[in-house]
């Protein structure tokens, strides 16, 4: 679970989780994300928390508006089934806002660092159901100023530390072996329950399968080598497996790739290359599996025209 903090994301104070989980083969995720910072400024509140299914954002909340707000409208249904919603979602979320603050206080002394200058608390945390919908992981951990600092082992009830100066939360923490086993209870039961639950709500959305559009194209280059490069866009959900074929042989270990990243629209795109020599190019295809194909796609470059 450590190595998160250096791959968190904060971009005009909002924090994005670039992966999901999807219907068929895929999984679903549910994850929330709090940061607090101690230099608040224009466009960046001192405390953001955004919650994301299936990397969608689906809540979003500040300590300017100090109200937890829908970011899709099929959240609003949560809302008409429980009209105390959004109050006591905000209530607990202002909660998390002081004891943040707080928080960055007593950091900020640990590691012997002045009043000013700007510093950051991330948490992430959520949970993950597989293709049979049944519980497939959960996390709960904690960045400082863009490092690993702390992160719960549900399997053995303690906690991780990254480093010296988090070893004293570590140390304070592991004896409340009653506050471990609700957290792990949430992790497992709650935030399952949840993740399901909003499934349901947002399924025209979150479970629709968008097929995608692949097309092979080559690009020249020394010596009688070539790169052919196969791109797949407009799918959903995010995940694809895109795979290089020789003579009906995998290649994925001579392929380079992009990765998958989003469109404007909601779908992603994506590609994939191969170098290969020249002569051998008719011996090459590329092949994808979506959930949006009803089968494995070949695809060959075709000369144009």
């Amino acid at each position: 679970m450590l190595g998160w903090g250096r791959r968190f994301l904060l971009l005009g104070g909002v924090a994005l989780l670039l992966a999901r989980g999807s219907v068929g083969s895929s999984s679903h995720s549910l994850r929330y994300f709090y940061t607090a910072v101690s230099e608040p400024g224009p466009g960046l509140p001192q405390f953001i928390a955004v919650g994301y299914v299936d990397g969608q954002p689906i809540i979003y909340y500040d300590s300017n508006t100090k109200r937890e707000q829908p970011k899709v409208p099929w959240m609003e249904k949560v809302g008409k089934d429980d009209p105390q919603y959004w109050d006591t979602q905000s209530q607990i979320l202002q909660g998390n806002e002081a004891g943040f603050r707080a928080n960055l206080e007593t950091l900020r002394g640990r590691f012997n660092q002045s009043r000013g200058g700007f510093h950051t608390i991330q948490q992430m945390y959520g949970c993950q159901v597989g293709p049979d919908w049944q519980p497939s992981g959960g996390l709960y951990q904690y960045a400082y100023d863009g490092e690993d600092f702390l992160c719960f082992d549900k399997k053995n009830l303690c906690w991780v530390a990254a480093d010296r100066q988090a070893e004293i939360t570590k140390r304070k923490l592991d004896p409340l072996l009653t506050n471990s086993h609700h957290l792990k209870s949430y992790l497992e039961k709650t935030c399952v329950e949840w993740l399901r639950r909003y499934l349901d709500y947002g399924k025209e959305a979150l479970l629709r399968t968008e097929c995608p559009t692949v097309k092979v194209s080559r690009k020249g280059g020394y010596d009688g080598r070539e790169t052919l490069i196969c791109r797949a866009h407009g799918f959903y959900p995010k995940e694809i497996d895109v795979t290089w074929m020789k003579d009906g042989e995998d290649r994925k270990p001579d392929t380079f790739t992009g990765g998958v990243l989003p469109n404007s629209d909601g779908t992603y795109h994506t590609w994939f290359s191969i170098e290969v020599d020249s002569k051998e190019r008719d011996h090459y295809w590329c092949r994808v599996k979506h959930d949006g194909l009803t089968e494995l796609l070949d695809l060959a470059y075709e000369e144009p025209g």
